[in-house]
């Protein structure tokens, strides 16, 4: 047993083992303060068959773990003559089954080592982008402690090309670090005649514990069982689960002897398991794929999640989001300019609550005109500029299950408009030069219409560029204010199918539509300005736009 931490738990699962006749020796961490260590001694200092071996400093990747392992291994073979099997265990590993039933099982199998043993061309789980470089490169330095140092020293190596020459008739393998070799096995590694060699090498070799002895067991065993007996699950980025009094039921579905990584407080565990009656009826085969599969699922919920919701082990990472957002949402650009109370027209009509400018620079128009919103958004827009991608996706989660619809437009901040195009749930509709519907009917300056229009035409051919980009996930619907309005009930029952897919009513009326009376001279006179529109479409001068409804059965506009 290697031990570092909680050894009073460590000291507890080696007497039961011991007890049940299996000797063991126990290595302590050199760190560890020699007060806990003699506390350790003197707890199992009565229980037959137990013994303590030299002490080496293990830390994670380095040799140290492996010269631990060595220490513990000899002391074990010399002291107790009459071990067929040693079995590699930590501090944090608890039996999951009777000792009687692990003893009969490797008595039925008395020259099978049982180690992880998989070459470099085949693991796929390795972590940190080292596979066969973990083998051909030196790493004197520590990982954790001298990360920096570390780091330099890889990339110096590979620019300089440098290459370490692997021992001749060594096939590098990778595996688990916690096995249960045979007497024959052990003993013919620990005492090869080039095991000073191979020490030397493996000592500049990256996590040694991971390979030294799944490579070595290649050069003498003649029946290798490339599996662990031992239940260690891995996350994401390889560090190991940990297990807790609520996954009971789970480790004795896996149907393992031994399961690392135990939560040191994780009292009903280590009550149950190591109690005289633990254990199921049926002696089955270890089959730790019966649970892979819940381990996948909650891989999947830490790195994927639910869609529109962001957690902390994904919110720092760009693009590490399962769904930008957690529900569809409408994006309606011009149509409140161009209709007259079009917000409330589309919430009878759609049946649900639209909003106004969400991103308006003065506030947030919140359907309703409220102030606080569904989640305690607010309508400050300092607060929703502060971070408008987070304002949207928390409105969108937090009234999930009602489909949200606003209005945007050039005046608003267009920040969050690469995010919109970007999101497969938005649905965007725009009309394209609406914005100059309302100049049109202000009693400004010419002057000043001139140069605002100039402004936000710039700000929306700005806008539509992106949204018309290669890289849009939104829905988008692009139509010039001349086009819309020569047919709009055609577009509009579109947009409404779309928000009310299940709803198989037909318009029969549209919303009411702005006065355009003039409109097309309007135009002129911005070009006889020196201003170009060109985002409205074809409005001829002196030819006011008038909308199609002259055939029976059509829905009608209110003039």
């Amino acid at each position: 047993m290697l031990c570092h931490t909680a050894l009073d738990r460590a000291a507890q699962v080696a007497r039961h083992w011991a007890e049940r006749g299996c000797p063991v020796v126990i290595h302590v961490d050199r760190r560890v303060k020699k007060g806990a260590y003699r506390r350790m001694v003197r707890d199992l200092a009565g229980v037959a068959d137990i013994k303590f071996s030299q002490r080496h400093a293990c830390e994670w990747g380095t040799w140290g773990l492996v010269s631990a392992t060595q220490a513990a291994a000899l002391l074990m073979l010399k002291q107790f003559p009459g071990v067929r099997h040693v079995y590699l265990a930590s501090g944090s590993c608890l039996p999951l089954r009777p000792v009687e039933e692990l003893v009969a099982y490797l008595n039925e199998r008395p020259r099978t080592d049982f180690i992880e043993s998989v070459t470099t061309e085949d693991v796929g789980w390795t972590i940190g982008g080292l596979n066969i470089e973990r083998f051909t490169l030196r790493f004197p330095f520590s990982w954790r402690k001298q990360r920096r140092l570390f780091d330099a020293y890889v990339k110096l190596q590979r620019t300089l090309r440098f290459k370490r020459r692997i021992p001749p008739g060594l096939v590098p393998h990778l595996g688990s670090q916690w096995w249960c070799l045979t007497r024959q096995t052990l003993s013919a590694i620990l005492e090869d005649p080039e095991r000073d060699s191979y020490d030397r090498y493996f000592q500049r070799v990256w996590i040694p514990d991971e390979s030294y002895f799944q490579t070595l067991v290649r050069q003498v065993s003649a029946n290798v069982e490339s599996r662990s007996l031992t239940l260690s699950k891995f996350d994401f980025q390889g560090k190991p689960h940990i297990f807790y009094d609520d996954h009971l039921q789970l480790l004795r579905r896996s149907d393992c002897f031994v399961a690392r990584k135990i939560w040191p407080q994780a009292e009903k565990l280590y009550r149950t398991f190591l109690a005289d009656d633990a254990g199921g009826a049926v002696a089955a085969e270890p089959n730790p794929g019966k649970i892979d599969r819940l381990f996948a699922k909650a891989v999947e919920r830490r790195t994927k999640g639910r869609a529109g919701l962001y957690m902390q082990s994904r919110f720092p990472n760009q693009n590490w989001e399962n769904g930008m957002t957690a529900a569809p949402y409408s994006v309606f650009e011009g149509f409140a300019e161009l209709f007259d109370n079009f917000d409330i027209w589309l919430g009878k009509v759609a049946g649900t609550r639209v909003h106004g400018h969400l991103f308006a620079p003065d506030r947030v128009a919140f359907a309703g005109g409220e102030t606080v919103y569904n989640g305690a958004l607010g309508d400050s827009a300092m607060l929703r500029d502060y971070n408008p991608r987070s304002f949207l996706v928390n409105l969108v989660w937090n009234t999930r299950g009602e489909r949200q619809c606003f209005q945007f437009g050039p005046n608003d901040s267009q920040k969050v408009a690469p995010f919109l195009a970007r999101d497969p749930n938005a649905q965007i509709s725009v009309i394209s030069g609406a914005w100059a519907v309302p100049l049109f009917h202000s009693n400004s300056n010419f002057s000043d219409i001139r140069k605002e229009a100039a402004r936000l035409q710039k700000i929306e051919a700005e806008h539509l560029t992106v949204l018309r980009a290669l890289n849009v996930k939104a829905r988008v619907r692009i139509w010039t204010l001349a086009e819309f309005v020569e047919n709009p009930m055609e577009p509009l029952q579109t947009i409404i199918d779309e928000i009310s897919p299940r709803s198989s009513r037909r318009l029969t009326e549209a919303p009411r539509i702005a006065d355009l009376t003039g409109f097309g001279q309007f135009l002129q006179n911005l070009r006889n300005q020196g201003m170009q529109p060109v985002l409205m479409g074809d409005f001829p001068a002196g030819d006011d736009p008038k909308p199609t409804t002259s055939r029976r059965g059509r829905p009608y506009l209110v003039k």
